[in-house]
């Protein structure tokens, strides 16, 4: 199952991509025998005046046609990472051949959008910056290929 980390706005170099990078290179390596991966990030321009809607129309032509759509939205199920590894295992158990996390701008998702997707994850009550959520998810992503394969990275 391909995994799309459909994002609003451009990451420079720096940390937080050097993460991001780290991480979705660990998930591809530990996915990989499980039919998990490749993943990618797909960046969409911020639309300056056009708010959530413009960049809805943006984040929704970058997701695969058929894909599952999963937003990152402070209104979303806060899970355990071994439940949001079950969720993705049984996304790919399924039959989901992709999966599509989407990542809103400074403002959030278009709530027409969100209404469209197939379920919502939250990282808590607390809102966080859309550039460190892309690393949170590369990391819990990571997590899950791990906890699905049994690997020690996850520690009870």
């Amino acid at each position: 199952m391909r995994v799309h980390i459909c994002a609003v706005g451009r990451l420079r170099a720096g940390p937080e991509k050097d993460l991001i990078n780290d991480y979705l290179t660990r998930f591809n390596r530990t996915g990989r025998s499980m039919a998990l991966g490749p993943a990618q990030v797909v960046e969409v321009e911020g639309k300056k005046g056009g708010g959530m809607a413009a960049e809805a129309t943006l984040l929704t032509k970058a997701v695969p046609t058929g894909a599952l759509i999963c937003v990152m939205d402070e209104r979303g199920k806060v899970e355990t990472s071994p439940a949001f590894a079950s969720r993705l295992g049984d996304w790919r158990d399924g039959g989901r051949s992709d999966v599509a996390f989407v990542i809103g701008g400074a403002d959030g998702i278009d709530p027409a959008l969100r209404a469209r997707a197939d379920h919502a994850v939250s990282f808590g009550k607390m809102v966080w910056p859309h550039m460190l959520v892309r690393v949170m998810l590369a990391e819990q992503l990571y997590r899950a290929a791990s906890i699905l394969s049994g690997g020690p990275y996850h520690r009870v």
